[in-house]
C-alpha cells in the first residue's frame, strides 16, 4: 500500500493528465477537438463508435478516458525496475499486454477495421516500447556494473570499452534499423514518420543513449560506429519499398551519438578527477 501512494498514484495520475493534454493535442492537430464526429481529413473519418445520434458526446468522453488510460501506464512505466528477473520480466509483459490492450481499444474504435489495421498500430508501438525497455535495461546494467566495481569484483576497463559498450548495441540495433524500416514500411506517399524519425527520434534517441554510456563509462567509439553502421545498413534496405534518399540519416546518427557521449564523457572524467565514483 505504501509503494502504492508513493510511486503508482502519483506517476499514474501526472501520466493520465499529460495523456488528455495529448488527446487535445492530437485533435487540433487533425483539425478535429474531438478526434469523433463525421468530419473527415487526411483520408481518415473518425466514427461515433457506436453511440446513438445525439449523445456522440459519450463516445469523445470514452476517447478521452482511453487516452488518459494511456497516459497513466506511460507513467506507471517510469517505476524503477523490480529486484528480481522474474518479477522483471512479469511486469514488463504485463504492462506490455494492459498498454496494447488499451491502443487496439482506441484504434479499433475509431479506424481499425482489419488485422492489418491493427499491426500498423502495434509494429510501432512494439518497437517504442522494446527501446525504451532496452534502454532501462542498459541503464540498470550499468548500476549492477558500478556495484559490482564498488565491491572489486568488476574486471578493469577493456580497450576502446568494447565490452561496455555491447549492452548499448542492441539498442543501436532498434533506434538506427528496426525503428526506421517499421517507419518506412508504414509510411504513405507524404513521409511525416520518416521526417519525424529523421528529426527527432534519431538525434534525441542518439543524443541521450550516448550521454547515458559516455556518463558510466567515458567516450565509447564503438557504439557511435555501431549506429553508423546500422544506418549504413538500413538505407539499401529502406530503398527496396521506396526510392527516399536517406543519406542524411549518417551524419545525423553520427553527430548526435557523439556529441552525447562525449558530453557523458566529460561529466565521467570531471567525476573521476574529483574522486566521485561515475554515474
Amino acid at each position: 500500500m505504501e509503494e502504492l501512494k508513493k510511486q503508482w498514484l502519483p506517476r499514474g495520475a501526472a501520466g493520465g493528465l499529460a495523456g488528455l493534454a495529448a488527446h487535445v493535442l492530437l485533435g487540433y492537430l487533425l483539425g478535429c477537438f474531438s478526434l469523433i464526429g463525421p468530419a473527415e481529413f487526411t483520408g481518415f473519418r473518425f466514427p461515433d463508435c457506436g453511440f446513438p445520434r445525439g449523445i456522440e458526446w459519450a463516445g469523445v468522453l470514452f476517447s478521452f478516458v482511453l487516452f488518459a488510460l494511456l497516459g497513466a501506464e506511460v507513467g506507471i512505466a517510469t517505476i524503477p525496475f523490480a529486484d528480481s528477473g522474474r518479477e522483471l520480466v512479469a511486469r514488463s509483459l504485463i504492462h506490455y499486454a494492459a498498454t496494447a490492450a488499451t491502443v487496439c481499444l482506441w484504434a479499433g474504435l475509431n479506424v481499425c477495421s482489419t488485422p492489418a489495421d491493427y499491426l500498423a498500430f502495434l509494429a510501432p508501438l512494439t518497437l517504442v516500447y522494446a527501446i525504451v525497455w532496452l534502454g532501462r535495461w542498459v541503464g540498470w546494467y550499468g548500476e549492477v556494473a558500478a556495484i559490482r566495481a564498488k565491491l572489486g569484483l568488476a574486471p578493469g576497463p577493456s580497450p576502446l570499452h568494447w565490452r561496455e559498450s555491447l549492452p548499448y548495441v542492441g539498442f543501436a540495433f532498434l533506434l538506427c534499423l528496426a525503428l526506421p524500416m517499421a517507419l518506412r514500411l508504414l509510411d504513405d506517399a507524404t513521409p511525416v514518420l520518416s521526417a519525424l524519425y529523421a528529426w527527432l527520434l534519431l538525434p534525441v534517441g542518439g543524443f541521450m543513449s550516448g550521454l547515458s554510456l559516455g556518463r558510466r563509462h567515458g567516450f565509447c567509439p564503438i557504439y557511435p560506429a555501431a549506429c553508423v553502421g546500422f544506418i549504413l545498413l538500413f538505407i539499401p534496405l529502406a530503398r527496396l519499398c521506396s526510392n527516399m534518399a536517406d543519406g542524411a540519416l549518417i551524419p545525423i546518427a553520427a553527430v548526435s551519438v557523439v556529441l552525447g557521449n562525449a558530453a557523458g564523457a566529460v561529466r565521467h572524467n570531471m567525476k573521476k578527477t574529483s574522486g566521485r565514483e561515475p554515474d
